[in-house]
């Protein structure tokens, strides 16, 4: 098939700034939340993708949060992207809020390329807590995802040196995508960021490599039901979440995920003094530890090193025992290969315990 070079235009400032193929997919991902009713276990959020919610490619303890809430309360989240120009793409299937949200943002140094929306200020968060990020609930926002090799980040540079994309109708009420007439593929969403502000001392940071604040981390596990803990490093914690995927394959190989967008609820808890060094997440089957690291063998034994921590701490096994359940039960699993920092991440079933 012909390559072809997608263009988006998006209003900024009042000037027509053109966003490349990069920016789109990676862009892929604005969360929106305002506030909405009240329940026993919390308040519900919903924001709007408004002006001044949204932020371009960066954590950063310096910005200001764009909505508080208490620990406990749910946040219904709605993720964007710039318009699309493709045939298999109608205008009228773009929903109007987005372009007046991303035609508000006012610093683009980034220094990376995805739309976030956030922070989001959970109250009586401080350093040395952390976060739980509960995903309730995920919608799919519109009839169709794109997906595309990109030579900068995807796992075979060589062999493929250009850009290419394709647009994919996904069939909302079946939760699949039509590949192609032959390939029907079932849909698994998550957001592929979800991340609190780094330290202070760390200033702004890119949006797109993962790292101690969870960010970038394109785990696919990370779908409805699941859990994400995240340390938190200021008071706060700042949560910024985007970056939707309708489906992705573990090591994201091309660079990118059906990259779609989603409306996610999310409960977000703090639990005060239970310290954690890196991401940590669980599914209803399984716990999941995260390397992280530019050297894919380091970032496995990261992720074992975590299970094993782990299991001594919460299950009360002895380091010796921990490590031999690990070499018998655990399952390493490449998260994905293309952020610059590769991630590991590591299965445990939780059917094993008694």
């Amino acid at each position: 098939m012909r390559t072809r070079t997608l263009t988006c235009s998006v209003l900024l400032h009042g000037q027509n700034a053109n966003f490349g193929l990069a920016n789109i997919f990676w862009s892929i991902g604005l969360l929106i939340v305002t506030a909405q009713s009240s329940v026993a276990q919390g308040t519900n959020h919903e924001l709007a993708c408004t002006a001044g919610k949204v932020q371009l490619g960066r954590y950063d303890a310096a910005v200001k949060p764009v909505l508080t809430i208490k620990s406990g309360d749910t946040v219904r989240a709605e993720s964007c992207f710039s318009p699309i120009e493709d045939p298999l793409v109608s205008p009228s299937e773009i929903p109007t809020n987005w372009r007046p949200a991303i035609e508000s943002i006012t610093d683009k140094s980034g220094p990376g390329v995805h739309l976030l929306t956030g922070p989001i200020l959970v109250e009586g968060a401080e350093p040395g807590d952390v976060l739980e990020v509960h995903f309730q609930k995920f919608e799919l926002r519109v009839p169709f995802g794109v997906v595309a090799i990109m030579p900068t980040f995807a796992a075979l540079p060589e062999d493929f040196p250009y850009e290419h994309f394709r647009v994919v109708r996904i069939d909302q009420q079946a939760k699949t995508a039509q590949f192609s007439p032959s390939i029907i593929l079932k849909l698994a969403p998550f957001f592929g960021s979800v991340g609190v502000a780094p330290p202070f001392s760390m200033g702004r940071i890119s949006s797109i490599p993962p790292g101690l604040h969870g960010g970038n981390l394109d785990n696919r596990e990370l779908t409805e039901g699941s859990t994400l803990f995240l340390p938190v490093h200021v008071d706060g914690a700042l949560l910024s979440i985007g970056d939707a995927h309708a489906v992705q394959g573990d090591g994201e190989v091309s660079c990118c995920a059906l990259e779609t967008a989603l409306i996610g609820t999310m409960r977000i808890t703090v639990h005060k003094g239970r310290r954690l060094l890196r991401p940590r997440a669980e599914t209803p089957t399984h716990f999941i530890s995260m390397g992280l690291s530019q050297d894919l063998d380091k970032a496995a034994e990261i992720a074992t090193r975590d299970m094993v921590d782990l299991l001594v701490n919460e299950k009360k096994l002895s380091r010796e025992d921990a490590l031999m359940l690990c070499s018998v039960a655990l399952e390493l699993r490449v998260t994905q290969l293309v952020d610059g920092t590769k991630g590991i991440h590591g299965m445990l079933p939780k059917s094993i315990f008694k």
